[in-house]
């Protein structure tokens, strides 16, 4: 008889999706009965204390993300080799969480906004509250409506999905911010 905990579904099983329809979540019970590896993997996918917040949990990760770069801003090769290195962490750790959950793209997870916000400033670093502002907001509608590919991308199995429609979704908004800010006298 196998040990009691977490059981991982055979690998090509596809996990239902988490529902996406209320703003308010229940906070998902930490997995106490893990390995260490799987419990750091998940507060890493959760953003730490983030992925318990009960109201938008994604929208409060990428205010704090767009704050972070504001306070922090970096050149682009710094973006692109954060985000990079957040994508590949991202998928292995998201990938934990939804083991972990049972679900496929867990609400408490945002490490995947984490990660696209943070590549919304990758064409125009956000050097004020103004561009903060608009790159965070331009990546929140892009990753609600998810323009193509992104709607594709996150049917992806486990954490790339989770990850890779968030990366989409930051791309497109560092477009919409890029033109946005050549559109207006002196930036902004």
């Amino acid at each position: 008889m196998p040990p009691p905990g977490p059981s991982a579904p055979p690998a090509n099983t596809a996990l239902p999706r988490a529902e996406k329809r209320s703003i308010r979540i229940a906070a998902a019970p930490y997995p106490r009965d893990a390995g260490i590896l799987d419990q750091v993997q998940y507060l890493l996918a959760i953003g730490g204390p983030i992925g318990f917040i009960p109201w938008v949990p994604a929208t409060w990760a990428s205010l704090v993300t767009a704050l972070i770069w504001w306070w922090h801003p970096l050149a682009p090769a710094g973006v692109a080799l954060f985000t990079a290195g957040a994508l590949l962490l991202g998928g292995v750790c998201c990938g934990a969480a939804e083991r972990l959950e049972g679900v496929g793209d867990p609400r408490n997870v945002v490490w995947d906004e984490i990660t696209g916000q943070t590549l919304t400033f990758l064409l125009v670093a956000p050097r004020n509250g103004l561009l903060a502002l608009a790159g965070f907001a331009l990546f929140r509608i892009f990753d609600i409506f998810k323009p193509f590919p992104a709607r594709r991308l996150e049917h992806l199995p486990g954490g790339w999905g989770v990850m890779l429609d968030d990366v989409a979704s930051g791309l497109w908004a560092a477009a919409a911010l890029w033109l946005l800010h050549a559109a207006l006298p002196h930036g902004f």
